[in-house]
C-alpha cells in the first residue's frame, strides 16, 4: 500500500472534490452522497489494477481504529443537534427501538447465519450483534437538523437520530456474548449460567451504566467550563472543544470499563441541554458534520474499492447471501420496528418510516473488527461473517439512498 500511498491521496482528493459537487449535480435525482461514493470506490478498485489487494481480514486492526473514529466523530455530532428535552413522552419510542427492535433483529440474524451459513453459536450471535444497529454516520441525512432551528423536532427523526446515537453502543453487550462464547468454546466450555450471569452483570449492567454517568458528567462539566463568564468573552475554537468532548467522555469511560460509545452520545446530548438557546451549539454542530462528512467519504470510496476488487477477483456469492441481506433489511428490521412501535400513537406513516429506514454502515465494520481482533473466530466464519455485512450495507446504502427521500418528503 505504501508504493501507492500517493496515487491513493489523488483518489481520495478526487473523492473529497466529487463529495463537494455532488448534492449540486444529482440534487434532482433520488441518490445519496454514500451510494455515489461507494460507486466511485467501486470503478477505482475494479479498474486500478497497481492497487494492491485490500483485504479487511489481514488488516482488521486498521479497519478497527479508522471506523471507531468516523463513528466517534457522528456520535458526539448526534448528541449535539438534538433539541427534543430528556422527557419520557417524547423518549418511549426510542426505547422501544432499543429493547425490543433491536434484540429482535440480533435473535432472528442470529438464527439465520446459524442455519444459513452454517456459523457456531459464537459466530452467529457475532453476526446478529454486528448487523443490528443502525448507523449514526450514513443515517445523518434522515436525522434531524442542526440545534436552534426554531421548529419542533418531528417523531420519525429524533427516533432516527437517538436509535442511532445510542444502539451503537448497546450493541456492545452481544459482541461480548458472542466473545465470550467463543473463548469458551476454544477451552472445551458450553454455554453455562456463570458465563451468562457473569456477561449480564458486568457487559450489560455496570458498563451500560458507567457509560451513561460518565457521558452525562464529562458533557455537564465540559459545558460549564465552555459557558462559563470566563469563556463567554473568548472566542474558543469548536474544533478543540468538540474534539475534547469526544475523547475525554470517550477515554474515561473506557479507562472505568464502561461503554465509550454510549457516552460520548451521552456527553454531546448533556452538553446541549446547556444553554440550550446559545448559537455556539450550531458552530460545534457545524465543524462535527463537516469533520464526519470527509471522514465517512474516505471510509465509503475505501470500502468501494474493496468491493471493486471483489467484483474484478471474481468473487463467487450465493443466493443465500443475497437472501439474507435482503431479509435483514426488507424484512427483519421493519416488521421488528412495526411492532415495537405498537401502542404508541404514532401514525402509520410515521410507524412506517422509522421502522423502514434502519441503515447499516460504518458501524458494523467496526464491530465486526473489533471482534475478530480478539483470534477467537476462525478464518473461514471471519470472511462469511465479512462477506456478508458488506454485502448488507452496501445494500442498505442503496436501498435506503433511494427510498429515505421519498419517505422523509412529509418531514420535510
Amino acid at each position: 500500500m505504501i508504493e501507492n500511498y500517493n496515487e491513493f491521496l489523488l483518489v481520495c482528493g478526487l473523492s473529497f472534490l466529487f463529495g463537494a459537487f455532488a448534492p449540486l449535480l444529482f440534487k434532482r435525482l433520488p441518490v445519496s452522497l454514500p451510494m455515489l461514493q461507494v460507486s466511485f470506490g467501486i470503478a477505482m478498485g475494479y479498474f486500478w489494477e497497481a492497487l494492491p489487494f485490500l483485504d479487511p481480514l489481514s488488516n482488521g486492526t486498521v479497519v478497527e481504529k479508522i471506523t471507531e473514529f468516523v463513528v466517534l466523530v457522528s456520535l458526539v455530532g448526534a448528541g449535539i443537534k438534538i433539541d427534543t428535552p430528556l422527557k419520557w413522552r417524547y423518549w418511549r419510542p426510542t426505547v422501544r427501538l432499543l429493547i425490543i427492535t433491536m434484540p429482535i433483529c440480533i435473535g432472528v440474524m442470529a438464527v439465520l447465519g446459524y442455519y444459513t451459513f452454517g456459523l457456531s453459536l459464537a459466530a452467529a450471535i457475532l453476526l446478529g450483534a454486528v448487523l443490528a444497529p443502525t448507523d449514526p454516520v450514513l443515517a445523518s441525512s434522515i436525522q434531524v437538523g442542526p440545534p436552534n432551528e426554531g421548529k419542533q423536532e418531528d417523531t420519525p427523526r429524533f427516533s432516527l437520530t437517538s436509535e442511532a446515537g445510542l444502539n451503537d453502543g448497546l450493541a456492545f453487550p452481544f459482541v461480548y456474548l458472542a466473545i465470550a462464547i467463543a473463548e469458551a468454546s476454544m477451552d472445551g466450555k458450553g454455554v453455562s449460567s456463570e458465563l451468562l450471569w457473569s456477561w449480564f452483570g458486568y457487559e450489560v449492567v455496570w458498563k451500560i451504566l458507567a457509560g451513561t454517568v460518565v457521558g452525562w458528567a464529562v458533557g455537564k462539566v465540559v459545558a460549564k467550563f465552555v459557558f462559563s463568564k470566563l469563556a463567554k468573552d473568548t472566542a474558543l475554537s469548536q474544533g478543540y472543544v468538540i474534539v475534547a468532548l469526544m475523547l475525554l467522555s470517550y477515554g474515561i469511560a473506557e479507562f472505568i470499563h464502561g461503554y465509550g460509545f454510549i457516552a460520548v452520545f451521552v456527553a454531546g446530548f448533556a452538553f446541549r441541554r446547556s444553554e440550550c438557546e446559545h448559537d455556539y451549539h450550531q458552530k460545534l454542530h457545524n465543524f462535527a458534520e463537516q469533520s464526519e462528512g470527509l471522514l465517512m467519504s474516505l471510509v465509503l470510496v475505501t470500502f468501494g474499492m474493496v468491493i471493486g476488487q471483489a467484483i474484478d477477483a471474481d468473487l463467487e456469492l450465493t443466493w443465500k447471501v443475497y437472501g439474507v441481506a435482503l431479509l435483514c433489511l426488507l424484512i427483519v428490521r421493519p416488521v421488528a420496528g412495526w411492532l415495537s412501535l405498537a401502542g404508541l400513537g404514532i401514525e402509520k406513516r410515521d410507524k412506517f418510516v422509522i421502522s423502514s429506514l434502519g441503515i447499516r454502515g460504518i458501524g458494523t465494520f467496526y464491530y465486526l473488527s473489533y471482534a475478530l481482533n480478539k483470534d477467537v473466530f476462525d478464518k473461514d466464519s471471519a470472511t462469511v461473517l465479512w462477506i456478508v455485512c458488506m454485502v448488507v450495507v452496501v445494500m442498505s446504502i442503496f436501498i435506503h439512498g433511494m427510498s429515505a427521500p421519498k419517505l422523509m418528503e412529509k418531514q420535510d
